[in-house]
């Protein structure tokens, strides 16, 4: 069984939906993966220039094949999406693919992410893992 390496873009200021996502994925039988995000008490997030930030999220995106965005309108505001996005996209020999996934109950995505999603999910394990699965390098 294929083990998927996944970089989920989220805030910290909205955690609950990242660890319901963290969950969801785990409960999903013949599904592995491994989870490159930013964990919240890594050092990472005292990196003492904007640069040294991008350069580490950017070492953390690295093995991913796919990137997971939590495309709820919070992610309009965030100051990193815009550059997360940009890494994936523009840092590699190939673009890593972006799977925006809207959170349960929300109707607006992020236009950002909108217009820079390979696939556009609902909450939904079936959706989320089948989308991994058909846009994984």
């Amino acid at each position: 069984m294929k083990t998927y390496n996944l970089f989920i873009s989220h805030s910290w200021s909205y955690s609950d939906a990242y660890e319901k996502l963290i969950a969801l994925l785990k409960e999903r039988p013949y599904f592995s993966f491994s989870d490159y995000s930013v964990p919240r008490d890594d050092p990472i997030h005292n990196a003492p220039t904007s640069r040294e930030l991008y350069e580490a999220i950017k070492r953390q995106m690295t093995p991913c094949h796919i990137v997971l965005i939590l495309a709820g309108v919070y992610a309009t505001y965030s100051t990193w999406i815009d550059r997360e996005i940009r890494i994936a996209k523009t840092e590699f020999q190939y673009p890593k693919p972006i799977i925006a996934i809207r959170p349960w109950a929300q109707r607006r995505t992020s236009q950002i992410v909108a217009e820079n999603a390979d696939e556009i999910v609902g909450w939904n394990t079936d959706s989320i893992v089948n989308a991994i699965r058909r846009h994984s390098l």
